[in-house]
């Protein structure tokens, strides 16, 4: 049982929790920097004590506990405290194994997003053509992994060659850059958009403006949906997030 400092709730529980405390500040501790809730520790879901780098992210993370709820007694749930949750993903699933979090996203090589597409309408064909054909281009130039596109929705398998060069660039990645990662590339269906934005390539916005052009096209077709309206609003923030805190993690 924890004895000292305060708890991350865990993102899997869902519903709101009662904020319970009242100011957050950043503390020096041994190694680099700490969140003191009201003169508490943060400990993360795990147990270990939350301890930064790099200063900036340290302010972030108490940014925005200060904010969640908005005074004490108010409602907050994990997705109002997402530095965190990247922070304790790094800390606690990462750090440790950081070969398990490559053999992760290796998972997305043969289902990458932007290798399958459409073969109706030729409207829908055009755009995903303009808009991730110049994605791979930069791959196949920058880093030197030529994958190949198929249309419809038969499983492609990337060849030995490209499994390979994923699993090289993914095996150069420092933690902060495999978390940021970890959250960009499951929420975006593509390695290539997720590389793209770590590496300054893409910024965040214009990453997920090219993962969604399939539900952006449908849309002017259809006409817009509210759900997925909402669910591509999420997946810009969750990118937007993750870049942040790559970010975050240099300053």
């Amino acid at each position: 049982m924890m004895k000292d400092g305060v708890r991350v709730p865990k993102a899997e529980v869902p519903g709101t929790r009662k904020r319970f405390w009242g100011g957050a500040t950043v503390c020096p501790v041994d190694g680099g920097f700490g969140v003191e809730l009201d003169g508490r520790g943060i400990r993360l879901p795990g147990g270990t004590a939350l301890c930064v780098p790099s200063a900036a992210l340290a302010e972030a993370i108490a940014a925005e506990w200060a904010d969640a709820g908005g005074e004490k007694g108010g409602a907050f749930t994990p997705d109002d405290l997402p530095m965190t949750r990247i922070t304790g993903s790094m800390i606690e699933r990462i750090a440790p194994q950081p070969a398990a979090q490559v053999a992760a996203l290796m998972q997305y090589v043969d289902g990458e997003l932007l290798c399958y597409r459409a073969d109706h309408p030729a409207r829908l064909c055009r755009a995903e053509e303009e808009e991730w054909d110049p994605q791979l281009a930069w791959l196949r130039a920058r880093h030197g992994i030529d994958m190949a596109v198929t249309h419809g929705i038969m499983p492609l398998a990337q060849s030995a060659a490209v499994h390979e060069g994923w699993r090289d660039v993914l095996g150069r990645q420092d933690n902060a850059t495999l978390a940021a990662l970890g959250v960009m590339v499951p929420a975006m269906k593509s390695l290539v958009l997720g590389l793209a934005v770590v590496t300054g390539a893409l910024s965040a916005a214009r990453a997920a403006e090219i993962a969604t052009v399939g539900e952006r096209i449908q849309m002017t077709i259809w006409g817009e949906d509210a759900k997925l309206l909402a669910a591509l609003r999420q997946l810009a923030a969750d990118v937007a997030d993750a870049d942040r805190f790559q970010r975050l993690c240099q300053a």
